[in-house]
């Protein structure tokens, strides 16, 4: 029989979580069609890239209706994923990507944040699964299943943070909780489980 801690780490599965809105992201980016060639002037710039960040998210979110682009706003949460990406100087980065077709270009550009989109979506829902679990467990059973989490997937973890006990791990459990999907997706990914 399925423990709670079973059943909370099926729905953050990456198969569940992050391969499908990784999917959801890609059919949005294909179905993108707003894409010059070239871009000379940054108005332009912030203009597709705002249009391209509502398009992923009215697709992702599976808004409807869709919503419609906001230039400010939009341009405001792009520009956030392209400092994430490419720094603190991400959007003039971004920008002579796209104006000199350098580094992939604009295409090189959307994939970037489209890759942040996907990450940030993904993490929300796990986020949102972990809060709702841990919440609704008793003391005891907060108590209960952070021992039983590392019981059964303690070799996952660095062996520095299980150190005395595994007082890092437990502290800040629903944290480690989060992270675990990215965990078992590296690890499928590479071959290991």
């Amino acid at each position: 029989m399925k423990t709670k801690l079973d059943k909370l780490l099926d729905r953050i599965d990456p198969a569940v979580t992050i391969d499908k809105v990784s999917a959801r992201v890609d059919m949005a980016f294909n179905s993108f069609h707003a894409r010059p060639e070239i871009i000379s002037q940054r108005d332009e710039f912030r203009s597709v890239m705002a249009n391209f960040y509502c398009h992923i998210e009215n697709t992702v979110l599976n808004l409807n209706p869709p919503r419609k682009p906001d230039l400010k706003f939009d341009w405001g949460r792009c520009d956030y994923q392209l400092e994430k990406e490419y720094g603190p100087n991400g959007e003039n980065i971004a920008f002579d990507m796209a104006r000199t077709n350098i580094g992939g270009g604009l295409y090189a550009v959307l994939k970037a944040v489209a890759s942040q989109m996907a990450d940030e979506y993904s993490g929300n829902e796990i986020s949102s699964h972990v809060s709702e679990f841990w919440h609704a467990l008793s003391v005891n059973e907060q108590l209960a299943i952070p021992k039983e989490y590392l019981d059964k997937y303690g070799h996952l973890i660095p062996s520095e943070l299980r150190e005395d006990g595994a007082v890092r791990v437990r502290m800040l459990f629903w944290k480690t909780l989060e992270e675990h999907p990215r965990i078992i997706k590296r690890l499928r990914d590479i071959g290991r489980l």
